[in-house]
């Protein structure tokens, strides 16, 4: 349905002028509520002015109030500080002796006080309370030094040997000695060894130690407890080592010991390196660690000053063995030595590791680098001595010579020691250690046999030159085949000395054999080169009766010669004895049995036999067995 617009605009109307009137009306309002809120801001003003004395008054009266409580409690700190100091007094009049727990307590209390006044300089009697609480410190510390070197001496008595021996692994302890077994399985052993050091004070005791030197330090007493410490810890430590056996020896000194006492001190004095460094000294270092702890420079210093005596009292001894006269018998003990110090090298480094034991350090490396020259300077005087070696022992028999055992048994001891040796031979040369040691086993053992050929030509008999040869290189063949040596001297250095041995049996063999042979020919026929040729002698119409019987006589003068003689020879192993034996008799007794065989004959079907045939190849064949036995005459005889 359509609307009549001129309705429509008279309703607008009516709207409009329903929304002017209620425009009018809020604004209406509006201004009252201004001038309402004016005329309270108006009033609020008055009343504000009305009330400020009185807040004035009050915020007053609150700070009085304030300052009356700072007061009080300063007051009462105050009075706390004199009660402080007054109980501190009472403490350190009745001195240390009875409580010291308390009297350090107290000396702790004056120093509060003494900060207290200090810090509030504004209170007119803290000059007088900071003066007494001073001078009554400055009395305490006498008694505090007193106090401290006593206690520090009831508790640092030297420490037994028995008790640094249970701190050692059980394989080192002087009732069990040295583990069985070679020197490399011992070696391994230490190096899992397990070390307790004993405690040289009861841990009751450090904390007050450590409190006195606290104190002492705070009143600037440094080198007050620096000299008490020093003197009262390293008499303790050089005592307790002097307990074990630990004495300054000079070069002098050891010149003048006999040998077997000079071994037996080295062995001494391995024991005493290995319980100084790995028990003694560490600790010692955890006294000084706790006694100081917190005060790093003089702990360090004070741990350095205690034991640098002992140190150069125990170095000394090394530094005299290694600047002594040089033997060969030296270098086994010299090796030990060594072996030793690599041992301590890395606690020496770690123990003796602040600035202040640097020349202990420096100390330690010189004597082990020395050792290690003076034992390779030992080596070449040994290689030299050995091949020089002109003593005039002749073994008689042809046996094994002293010098061969010694030397062989030197270098066997050499190869119980290659893991030392490896370590000596880095210091100087980079050079492959397994070829460093062949090369000296070579070396020695040329040295052996270029001074045992100069011997051999010694004895008359040529024969005994050979056997004496044979003897002793077939000794060092063995040696080596039975050792280390083996595997790094090679098998084509034992098959090449294997065929010495066998080149000195052949001439033996000739030299000793050649000429009775040629009796069991008739015509004279001598072996060639190294072996045995023997013709059988013919059957001849010419060889008269007289002939045959002049070649036995020469057969039973000489083969009772070389019997006598040879049954004084000695071949001492066994299995190249009887190896000898056999290949003489594979020679003789054919050749002998083919002889009577042949010439028998002639002569059992004449006068007295007998007197020409005096043995039997079983005859020979006994007294072959007779042969290298190294009998005197007397025992042949019987």
């Amino acid at each position: 349905m359509a609307v009549n617009p001129e309705v429509a605009m008279e309703i607008l109307k009516q709207r409009a002028s329903f929304m002017r009137d209620s425009l009018h009306k809020s604004q209406t309002i509006t201004d009252s509520m201004v001038t309402i809120l004016g005329s309270f801001d108006h009033r609020l003003s008055a009343l504000e002015t009305a009330m400020r004395p009185t807040q004035i008054r009050t915020h007053s009266i609150r700070r009085a109030h304030e300052n009356i409580d700072k007061t009080l409690k300063a007051t009462e700190l105050i009075l706390s500080q004199f009660d402080l100091a007054r109980q501190a007094e009472a403490k350190i009049l009745r001195g240390p002796h009875e409580y010291l727990e308390s009297y350090l307590e107290a000396c702790d209390q004056l120093r509060g006080v003494i900060k207290f006044f200090g810090s509030n300089k504004n209170f007119k009697g803290g000059v007088s309370v900071i003066s007494h609480a001073t001078t009554l410190l400055n009395k305490s510390v006498g008694k505090l030094e007193e106090e401290f070197r006593q206690l520090l001496s009831s508790y640092s008595k030297p420490v037994e040997p028995d008790r640094l021996f249970d701190g050692l692994p059980q394989s080192l302890r002087p009732s069990t000695g040295p583990d069985a077994g070679s020197k490399q399985q011992q070696q391994k052993s230490l190096e899992t060894a397990v070390y307790h050091p004993p405690a040289l004070i009861p841990p009751r005791v450090l904390p007050l130690l450590h409190a006195l030197s606290q104190q002492l330090i705070q009143a600037g007493h440094h080198q007050e407890v620096f000299n008490i410490y020093r003197d009262v810890r390293a008499s303790s430590v050089e005592q307790s080592l002097r307990k074990l056996g630990v004495e300054r020896v000079t070069k002098e000194d050891v010149q003048k010991m006999q040998w077997e006492v000079l071994e037996a001190k080295i062995g001494n004095w391995i024991h005493y390196m290995r319980i100084a460094v790995k028990l003694l000294f560490p600790a010692e270092k955890k006294v000084s660690d706790q006694v100081f702890e917190g005060y790093d420079s003089i702990r360090d210093q004070c741990f350095a000053d205690v034991t640098a005596n002992s140190v150069s009292v125990l170095l000394s001894f090394g530094e005299a063995i290694a600047k002594s006269k040089r033997s060969p018998e030296k270098l086994f003990v010299l090796l030990d030595m060594y072996e030793i110090m690599r041992e301590i090298q890395t606690e020496m480094d770690i123990i003796f590791g602040n600035k202040y034991c640097a020349e202990m350090r420096e100390a330690t490396m010189v004597l082990t680098k020395r050792l290690a020259e003076t034992s390779q300077e030992t080596f070449v005087d040994f290689e030299e001595a050995v091949e020089k070696d002109a003593t005039k022992t002749t073994v008689q028999d042809g046996t094994v010579h002293p010098l061969t055992s010694y030397v062989i048994n030197y270098v066997k001891f050499l190869f119980d020691y290659q893991s030392t040796l490896k370590l000596l031979f880095r210091e100087f040369d980079d050079t492959d250690a397994d070829v460093q040691m062949a090369s000296i086993t070579t070396r020695i053992i040329q040295a052996l046999m270029t001074n045992l050929d100069g011997k051999s030509k010694q004895y008359k008999d040529a024969a005994l030159t050979q056997l004496f040869m044979m003897n002793n290189i077939h000794y060092i063949v063995r040696s080596v085949r039975r050792s280390e040596a083996k595997d790094l001297l090679g098998d084509d250095w034992v098959q090449i000395h294997r065929r010495i041995v066998q080149q000195h049996a052949n001439q033996y063999k000739r030299l000793s054999w050649s000429k009775i042979l040629q009796c069991l020919s008739i015509q004279g026929v001598t072996p060639g080169n190294s072996s045995f040729i023997i013709d059988a002698p013919p059957v001849s119409s010419n060889v008269s009766r007289a002939t045959v019987k002049d070649r036995y006589k020469t057969f039973n003068v000489l083969f009772e010669e070389l019997h006598q003689r040879q049954s004084q020879w000695t071949v001492p192993d066994s299995e190249l004895r009887e190896s000898l034996r056999l290949a003489v008799a594979e020679v003789l007794l054919p050749a002998y049995r083919s002889f009577i065989k042949r010439y028998g004959p002639m002569i059992e079907n004449g006068k007295n036999p007998s007197k020409y045939i005096r043995f039997t190849p079983e005859d020979l064949e006994r007294m072959l067995s007779e042969f290298f036995e190294g009998k005197t005459w007397n025992e042949q005889r019987r």
